[in-house]
């Protein structure tokens, strides 16, 4: 039972020679998707088609990935493999599946070999199934938090679930944390943070920490850092994001599916400080498949804590895994 309901399923691929990968949801027939971006640099597929404005209404699948804009090309994978099962808009002859995609920058960026392609997203979606996969896996294989000590001491992002339950209503998250903050608790504490000391300053407080730091990863990759060295520009190597998507059983319009994912993204700020930075591409994915009556506002409530804690988990899960 992927996120809770029988009717989804997960996929996830990982790169065989890097720290890269994606990972694909797969939605029943009918289900009503949107976006919402708070972030400043984000990648995306199909971003305008789910825009509350637009005609299109139901999304087929959705698929989070390594690679930067590279990874958006998954995508073309997993259209190939619904289109393979009849599933899509229909259209004369045939159905043209809607497929939404966001990205996060990780090492596969520059490595064309690990890089996730469209053969990974059609592997994604053969790997589907109903088990819920967290850790540095799919397209949190790749993912790092805590960068505002620098690229120094950075942590394990990864990818975390959350199902929140209330009555008949289901709300899941999948989130893949790559963000430039640290990781909060409930309880304000740290919960995965950056390796530097206590008595060190973080960006933003020292915003040449990161500046630095982001300096020397734009170089180590072959890439010109913006502006030029020395001036403390926290913009300079947009390398940072926190994508997911937030998925539930409740009937809603395609426009109250877009204010749920929205408002979810409170649930990243709960979770990461700072969050939703110039330095971060926030983007998070809704979808309604539509089998229970619910108001958007509990739903959108529930929303918040499910992203807030798959945003949380996935740090905690990849950083045991790793020893960190």
């Amino acid at each position: 039972m992927a996120l809770g309901l029988d009717d989804v399923s997960i996929g996830v691929w990982q790169s065989p020679v890097g720290q890269s990968g994606c990972t694909v949801v797969l939605p029943p027939d009918g289900t009503v998707g949107s976006i919402a971006v708070r972030g400043q640099a984000p990648g995306t597929r199909e971003a305008a088609a789910l825009d509350p404005a637009s005609s299109v209404q139901h999304v087929h699948a959705i698929v989070l990935s390594g690679g930067s804009a590279f990874g958006l090309s998954t995508a073309d994978g997993v259209m190939r493999w619904l289109e393979s099962k009849g599933r899509g808009h229909p259209v004369p002859g045939g159905a043209i599946p809607i497929v939404g995609a966001a990205i996060i920058l990780d090492e596969a960026a520059t490595d064309p070999d690990a890089r996730p392609d469209a053969d990974a997203g059609w592997a994604a979606c053969l790997a589907a199934g109903p088990d819920d996969v967290e850790g540095a896996v799919g397209a949190g294989a790749g993912a790092r938090v805590a960068k505002v000590g620098g690229l120094d001491h950075l942590r394990p992002g990864g990818q975390g679930i959350a199902v929140v339950e209330h009555g008949d209503v289901v709300v899941a998250a999948l989130v893949v944390n790559n963000a430039v903050g640290e990781v909060i608790d409930q309880d304000g504490t740290v919960l995965v943070g950056t390796t530097l000391s206590d008595d060190q300053e973080r960006w933003p407080y020292d915003p040449e920490v990161i500046t630095r730091g982001m300096e020397e990863w734009m170089a180590a990759m072959g890439m010109a850092a913006e502006p030029s060295a020395g001036t403390a520009d926290p913009t300079a190597g947009r390398g940072n994001t926190v994508v997911g998507c937030v998925v539930t059983n409740a009937m809603l319009t395609k426009a109250h599916v877009h204010r749920m994912a929205d408002l979810a993204h409170d649930g990243i700020a709960l979770a990461v400080r700072p969050a939703h930075t110039s330095m971060d591409g926030d983007a998070l994915f809704g979808l309604a498949t539509g089998r229970v009556a619910a108001s958007m506002d509990l739903v959108a409530t529930m929303a918040v804590e499910a992203v807030a804690t798959a945003a949380r988990r996935g740090p905690v899960v990849a950083s045991h895994e790793f020893g960190a």
